[in-house]
C-alpha cells in the first residue's frame, strides 16, 4: 500500500471540517484559508479549495460577500452560516468520537507492552477443545 496515498486520503476526509472551522473563526478569503491550513500542517491547493467552497455554499453552510481589495480586484470573503456552524459542531463531535475510537484501537494491549511498535503480535497456541460428551455423535 502506498503510504502517501493513505495519508492523502485521511487528509481529504477532514478538509471540509477544517475549512468550515477556519471560516467560522472570522470572515476570510481563500488565500487566507489556505495560509491558515498550511500553518496547521494541512496543505491545500486552490484547485481543491475553490470547488469545496462552491459545494459548501450550495449546501448553505457558508456564504460570501464581495469586498473591494486595497490593491487589485474585489475579493470573495466567506462567512459561516448558522446551519454551517451547527453542522461544524456535529462534525467536530463525530471527529472526537472517531479519534477516540482509533486511539483505543491503536493502543497496545497489556500483553504487548514492551514489544516494538509495528511488530506482529505473538502467535497464540490454542488447542481445539473437544465438545462435551453429549454433543458427540
Amino acid at each position: 500500500m502506498d503510504l502517501e496515498n493513505a495519508k492523502a486520503q485521511m487528509r481529504k476526509g477532514v478538509l471540509e471540517m477544517c475549512v468550515l472551522a477556519v471560516v467560522a473563526e472570522r470572515e476570510t478569503y481563500p488565500p487566507e484559508i489556505i495560509e491558515r491550513l498550511e500553518g496547521a500542517s494541512l496543505p491545500m491547493k486552490e484547485g481543491t479549495l475553490y470547488p469545496l467552497l462552491v459545494r459548501l455554499k450550495s449546501d448553505g453552510l457558508v456564504d460570501y460577500v464581495w469586498r473591494e481589495g486595497i490593491k487589485g480586484p474585489p475579493r470573495k470573503y466567506f462567512t459561516i452560516t448558522a446551519e454551517g456552524r451547527a453542522f461544524l459542531g456535529e462534525l467536530a463531535a463525530s471527529w472526537r468520537e472517531l479519534v477516540s475510537a482509533v486511539d483505543r484501537t491503536l493502543a497496545l494491549p497489556a500483553s504487548r507492552q514492551g514489544q516494538p511498535p509495528g511488530e506482529p503480535p505473538p502467535l497464540l497456541h490454542i488447542e481445539p477443545q473437544r465438545p462435551p460428551d453429549d454433543e458427540r455423535s
